[in-house]
């Protein structure tokens, strides 16, 4: 049965207490005020609302607004006259961002739910269900799935048979966790993601013009039929992987898709069957991945980048937004474009592309005058052949009349 809520309650805390909590930070100005949640420096209405500063203008929430807390980088400097008369406070930290991470962390407020299991939840028997595991309204657990201790699955959430699930993961509204999959400690799962469907692995019966290796391929004038390639394996989310909303993770064909520790993927991603993504990667929104890549540590992909089937793409790469990569990359190469290739080659084709109207106006000048001096060396050819034909009359001439005795 329910019993509490799980939000946060409204608590309070002093500029120091919140130093303490959070790395590198440290107060100047008054202490001792007290902070209740961090908000934009535009919707501050009390002043127990800490205010996040990250350019010199949001000062004036504090000089002319209600607001008396800010968070701000060191080396942003703040107005001595701010710092007068000890009316307002702010926690420092060495980077801003990371600042405002920790922060939020702390003045989170998570998505209501109730406590416990709900009565209309369907467990099966043979599930185990970790001690402080919240399920939701209509969530089903199949068999012999393992959740673990400190979990919370929101309303609608499927976890299919033999699925283990680590320690404090958080799967929100509608995701669909498919058979034999494993998820670490820490997993993040936004609404609608789906995890371990079938991948999408079709065979004709004969070569296929699609098919790539053979020439083969080249005598086949049509498709009659398409044999489906069922998917028997499953998909392993490692410790702190962080799963975007409607995002479709695949299952392999015969053995795993596993994304490493730390990776977060963003909404709308699609992962083909097979994939291996490596730790503490970020892929951006509407990425498509073909399957069997693999994908190194650290690669950043941005939104929109297509992957085509069976690459390895090194350690630290980066890939553009609405690249196309067809081939392998590199480690810590950065690549864009349709193809994608090196950005310093990306970006010689890109100034030449724009030279291309000047060239093309020298281009016809040149034109002209070509035509102009070929005309003129015609002239000249004609003018050359009557002097020529001038000077053969007047030798004739001159031969008559020798021949006359002139």
């Amino acid at each position: 049965m329910t019993t509490s809520t799980l939000l946060k309650p409204n608590t309070a805390y002093t500029l120091s207490q919140l130093a303490t909590l959070m790395p590198d930070a440290t107060v100047r100005g008054n202490a001792s005020l007290q902070v209740t949640s961090l908000v934009h420096p535009r919707f501050a209405k009390t002043p127990t609302e800490m205010i996040y500063i990250a350019t010199e203008s949001a000062f004036a929430a504090l000089e002319k607004g209600v607001a008396k807390v800010g968070l701000l980088e060191e080396s942003l400097p703040i107005p001595e006259a701010l710092l007068q008369n000890n009316q307002l406070g702010f926690l420092v930290v060495k980077r801003g961002k990371v600042g405002l991470a920790h922060a939020l962390k702390i003045f989170e407020k998570p998505a209501f739910i109730t406590s416990g299991i709900h009565p209309t939840a369907q467990v099966d028997e043979s599930a185990t269900v970790g001690e402080n595991v919240t399920i939701g309204a209509f969530c089903v657990v199949g068999e012999n799935a393992v959740i673990g201790a400190g979990s919370i699955l929101h309303p609608h959430v499927l976890v299919g048979a033999k699925v283990t699930m680590g320690e404090n993961c958080l799967l929100h509204k509608g995701v669909f966790i498919g058979d034999c999959s494993q998820l670490g400690n820490r997993v993040i799962i936004q609404p609608n993601a789906v995890i371990g469907a079938d991948g999408f692995s079709y065979v004709t019966p004969e070569v296929a013009k699609h098919e790539k290796s053979t020439d083969e391929a080249k005598t086949v004038s049509e498709v009659t039929d398409l044999i489906r390639i069922n998917s028997v394996g499953w998909v392993v989310l490692e410790d702190d992987v962080e799963v975007g909303a409607c995002t479709t993770i695949d299952r392999g064909t015969l053995a795993e898709t596993r994304v490493k520790k730390g990776t977060k993927i963003d909404n709308l991603v699609m992962i083909g069957h097979n994939n291996t993504i490596g730790k503490h990667c970020l892929i951006v929104s509407q990425v498509g991945l073909a399957g069997s890549c693999h994908i190194g540590d650290g690669v950043v992909i941005a939104g929109q980048a297509g992957l085509a089937d069976h690459l390895t793409i090194g350690d630290n790469a980066i890939i553009m937004a609405r690249s196309a990569v067809m081939r392998d990359v590199e480690p810590s190469q950065v690549v864009v474009g349709m193809p994608a290739m090196p950005t310093r080659q990306y970006m010689e084709q890109i100034l030449y592309m724009g030279k291309l109207k000047e060239m093309a106006k020298a281009f016809k000048s040149l034109q002209k005058e070509m035509l102009a001096m070929k005309e003129k060396a015609s002239q000249f050819e004609a003018f050359f052949a009557s002097v020529a034909s001038t000077d053969g009359a007047d030798a004739d001439a001159d031969d008559a009349a020798l021949k006359k005795g002139v």
